[in-house]
């Protein structure tokens, strides 16, 4: 049974930019997924937009724009070829979204300038995901189409099946938090759909209304245009369609009806929503990838070490009682971490995050505390005790 250093679950592009930021500190690293090939799941199935949050200063802006300021500087320093560094127009959507941005103005981060019906901010981007998933771990080692039925702690070290240790583990899983066995852990799948067309009119840059579209490549006399996304959060039963998050390689299936009926339809609003920006003449939809994005309940992405719950109820009887325990007091599951809850900023948030991540792991630096799991457990076992008193 090999035994590595770092052992990261999950290639989509939080898992890549994990491994690629921890290279610089081990070589024995292992990266595996499910699926045949890194960007099998939302990742692939992303337009892979870089653009600003728009409003006013709160924790979450300042976390998205600090993390597109440091991604768009990681990507242009090191896979330049795979931006598309031409920027981005947002377009209101009516006369109150008009009013807020103009109400959002003095809370700017970046340059903008009026254009079209819209502004446009230089610095939206655009980068090609499963190329830059790719590269990130082109030096890495990778066992692709394995499935983790189980993770043992066994001491210090973590058992992946009966085949692998690893000193150190790091689940980066989306939306699939099967192997998490802590009812704090909340996440909810929401999936996009992208679609790629060819078409006869030429995009001169990003454009971002109600859907994202991107500057169009010439292929063949042609113009190639991708476009997303949808969200859809589906509370019935999807086991039996391609929306099954036990799944690997869903779109490498053979859908069923139920599937490509939803397919069908979120093309048609993607392609309506799409000509509300542009006009898109002589379409031809050539690919289509749906994918699950992982979204926690306060949109915060989840990163770091994992309370014991268990154990930490064990040590602080009174914490059911409401009484709030210093984070760093807390039992914590020892050498096991997150990188999740990316949401559909998963290109903007990837690497800043495995950044952050890596320097907790490596140089023991805090993780700022809005994106720790900590405040999951705390507000969970907040909840529990009004339910008790209930």
């Amino acid at each position: 049974m090999k035994k590595y250093d770092f052992i990261i679950i999950g290639a989509g592009i939080s898992g890549c930019s994990l491994a690629y930021f921890l290279s610089l500190y081990s070589k024995n690293i292992l990266l595996i997924d499910k699926n045949s090939d890194v960007a099998y799941g939302a990742s692939g199935a992303a337009g892979a937009f870089l653009s600003p949050l728009l409003g006013i200063d709160n924790k979450f802006k300042t976390l998205v724009s600090n993390a597109l300021n440091f991604s768009m500087n990681f990507y242009r320093n090191n896979f330049p070829n795979f931006l598309n560094d031409c920027g981005t127009v947002r377009i209101p959507k009516n006369i109150t979204d008009e009013e807020k941005f103009q109400s959002y103005i003095p809370f700017m981060d970046f340059e903008f300038e009026k254009k079209d019906d819209g502004y446009f901010f230089p610095i939206g981007s655009t980068i090609k995901p499963y190329e830059i998933c790719k590269a990130l771990t082109n030096d890495i080692e990778k066992v692709f189409d394995y499935e983790v039925k189980s993770i043992k702690q066994l001491k210090e070290n973590w058992q992946i099946n009966e085949d692998y240790f690893a000193s150190k583990l790091f689940l980066c899983t989306g939306s699939n938090i099967e192997l998490i066995e802590e009812d704090y852990f909340d996440i909810r799948a929401v999936w996009g759909q992208k679609i790629d067309v060819l078409s006869s009119s030429k995009i001169d840059c990003n454009y971002h209304k109600e859907c994202s579209l991107s500057q169009s490549i010439e292929i063949n006399g042609k113009q190639k245009i991708s476009i997303g996304a949808t969200h859809n959060r589906f509370t019935s039963d999807m086991s039996d369609t391609s929306y099954n998050l036990n799944l690997k390689n869903i779109n490498n299936l053979v859908h069923d009806e139920k599937t490509i009926k939803i397919i069908n339809e979120d093309i048609e609003k993607l392609l309506n929503k799409a000509k509300d920006i542009k006009k898109i003449e002589n379409v031809e939809v050539v690919d289509i990838k749906i994918g699950a994005r992982a979204s926690s309940i306060d949109y915060f992405p989840m990163v770091g070490s994992l309370v014991d719950s268990k154990n930490s109820f064990l040590k602080y009887p009174h914490i059911k009682n409401g009484t709030h325990i210093k984070n760093e007091n807390l039992e914590i599951i020892p050498n096991l971490y997150t990188l999740n809850g990316v949401g559909g900023r998963g290109f903007v948030l990837g690497p800043y995050l495995a950044n952050l991540l890596t320097n907790l792991v490596v140089k023991n630096e805090k993780l700022p505390e809005e994106i720790e799991n900590f405040r999951l457990f705390s507000r969970w076992a907040k909840k529990l005790n009004n339910k008790g008193k209930n």
